[in-house]
């Protein structure tokens, strides 16, 4: 009686297995074109958006100041808090200069320039030299 139950319960795995396997095969060969076209609708929608994103980004245009006598806003200056010393550092950092440079140039040592360097970084709200002077430009602190 024991063997006729494996049996027949053998027999019944092997059927519901081989269901398993021709539904499986069904959804796979039937819906295979439609997952496919998911798939790349998918591909096709993200890269869209990035695309769209990337050409529709407005672009900062800067205005030139006009041609004459350039002054220092010395307005900005106090509300953000450049001290002379550091505005020096900023006006030879914008003609180019290295650190080592702007120490020598300023009779200081080269761990106060990278310390006047990290303060007009933080008060500029920038993390490089370039970015620095491009919005001490912007604030019409630099020709």
């Amino acid at each position: 009686m024991t063997r006729t139950i494996f049996i027949y319960g053998l027999v019944l795995a092997v059927a519901v297995f081989m269901l398993k396997m021709l539904e499986y095969k069904f959804f796979y060969r039937q819906l295979s074109v439609e997952i496919y076209i998911g798939i790349i609708g998918v591909l096709f929608t993200i890269l869209g958006i990035w695309v769209g994103n990337k050409i529709t980004r407005k672009k900062k245009v800067f205005i030139a100041p006009p041609v004459g006598e350039f002054k220092v806003n010395e307005r900005i200056l106090g509300e953000i808090g450049i001290s002379k010393r550091e505005y020096e550092v900023l006006e030879l950092m914008a003609k180019g200069l290295s650190n080592q440079e702007i120490a020598d140039k300023l009779f200081v040592s080269l761990n106060t320039v990278k310390t006047h360097t990290a303060n007009l970084f933080l008060k500029l709200e920038v993390k490089r030299r370039t970015q620095a002077i491009q919005r001490a430009k912007e604030l019409r602190l630099l020709q």
